[in-house]
């Protein structure tokens, strides 16, 4: 693998993908250039062996597969998300000030820390939707330009702002996108970049995102910043690898769900039926009947990849006392008592395997035991299609930051162990 070639075609996807749609879109584009077959949920599927496919739900959510030359033994899949924490945008949202400045009428999407957005080059982007031949279309938009910032108070108005400050979402971080003249033009801005006429548009999902670019990061490069690495970086490795192996055995799936970090509760979410209904249309194409599709279930694996915390450099007393993973030092397996992760000593073993015969490194992730944890992709998909499951990430810092910390080396051993278990 071309280390320095990967970095770059990452840095790109997600310098690109401001937005869960225009990450799903970008994917897309992935895997047709790799000759996948583009398939429609609302359309009869036509499955042959030895072919490539994908679908996608909602445009944020996307399932690429493989399909072996014999009949399979079972699936391998791989999941990751799309989104991100962020800014989204409410409806009616211009607010003017003083007759001086127009702001947006924000609310937080996920977990976000609110300090790193303050004082960034913002923009906005998402999806809108017109009305095309009697049907309801979807147009992606970025206005790709820094319109918009959250401006900070100066310390002299708050001199004891260095002591903490508690940031209150509708009063303190509402963007600036212009002076008070543009009232009445925010949603004409976003026409203009569709193309179509401001009355056109009868809904939006409309997003800021920071406007910094991915870079290498410290004397030696060992570093790689950006925004959305969470979960972007796994999406990225999950694709590239599907897209670079062919199965001999099983049915490789790479799932990419929307709407992680609000719970996955949402129809293209790790609890919906996505999954599953895709591998019923799967065996159905293939002409795999019930029986046989539970015994597939029995024999296959999930490996739900989405980031990990890596020891902090100034807090390591926040990391646990013997499980303490790196950035560059390895792929991280991800272990909680109360299941929280869908880790246990088989699925771990098999990750442990796949990761020896990749040659690369592995470590493990669990939580100080006075420390509550977050869920992830794994037992919420696993509501769903039950199967043996791994959760492992990618090791990074500030996570949940607009821009976040990761290791140059670590997306290389992701991806080089997951065209292993594809293999």
């Amino acid at each position: 693998m071309n280390h320095k070639k990967t970095l770059q075609k990452l840095f790109t996807f997600i310098d690109q993908s401001p937005t869960c749609f225009h990450a799903v879109e970008n994917m897309e584009k992935m895997l047709d250039k790799e000759g996948f077959t583009r398939l429609e949920e609302r359309e009869l599927w036509h499955i042959e062996k030895n072919g490539k496919y994908y679908v996608n739900r909602n445009g944020s959510s996307l399932i690429a597969f493989t399909v072996p030359d014999k009949k399979p033994s079972g699936f391998h899949m791989v999941a990751a998300h799309s989104d991100s924490p962020c800014f989204k945008i409410k409806e009616s949202p211009e607010i003017a000030v003083d007759n001086f400045y127009l702001k947006l009428n924000v609310e937080k999407y996920g977990g976000m820390i609110l300090s790193t957005w303050l004082d960034r080059p913002l923009s906005v982007a998402g999806r809108i939707m017109v009305k095309e031949n009697d049907n309801i279309c979807s147009r992606l938009v970025n206005l790709d330009k820094d319109a918009a910032i959250i401006p900070n108070l100066a310390i002299h108005m708050n001199s004891n702002m260095n002591k903490g400050v508690e940031y209150n979402p509708q009063t303190d971080m509402q963007p600036i996108i212009g002076d008070a003249s543009l009232k009445g033009d925010f949603l004409k801005l976003i026409a203009k970049e569709a193309d179509v006429k401001e009355k056109e548009i009868l809904g939006c999902d409309l997003f800021l995102y920071n406007r910094d670019k991915c870079r290498l990061i410290g004397a030696d490069d060992a570093f790689i910043a950006g925004p959305r690495l969470d979960d972007l970086e796994c999406a990225f490795a999950g694709m590239t690898a599907i897209a670079n192996e062919m199965p001999k055995n099983f049915i490789n799936l790479c799932v990419v769900f929307d709407n992680e970090e609000v719970g996955s509760g949402t129809k293209q979410g790790a609890a919906s039926t996505f999954l599953k209904d895709t591998l019923d249309r799967i065996c159905s194409g293939l002409g795999i009947g019930k029986e046989e599709y539970h015994c597939m279930i029995a024999d296959s694996f999930f490996i739900s990849a989405d980031n990990a915390h890596a020891l902090h450099p100034n807090n390591q007393g926040k990391a646990d006392v013997t499980n303490r993973p790196a950035i560059n030092g390895g792929i991280v397996i991800k272990y909680h008592g109360s299941q929280r992760y869908a880790t246990d000593a088989y699925s771990a073993a098999v990750m442990k395997d796949i990761c020896n015969r990749a040659d690369v490194p592995y470590q493990s992730y669990a939580n100080r035991s006075d420390i509550a944890g977050g869920s992830t992709l794994g037992n919420i998909a696993m509501s769903q299609v039950s199967v043996n499951a791994v959760d492992i990430g990618l090791p990074q810092l500030a996570m949940h930051s607009a821009f976040e910390t990761a290791g140059a080396k670590d997306i290389g051993y992701l991806i080089e162990a997951l065209r292993e278990f594809y293999r």
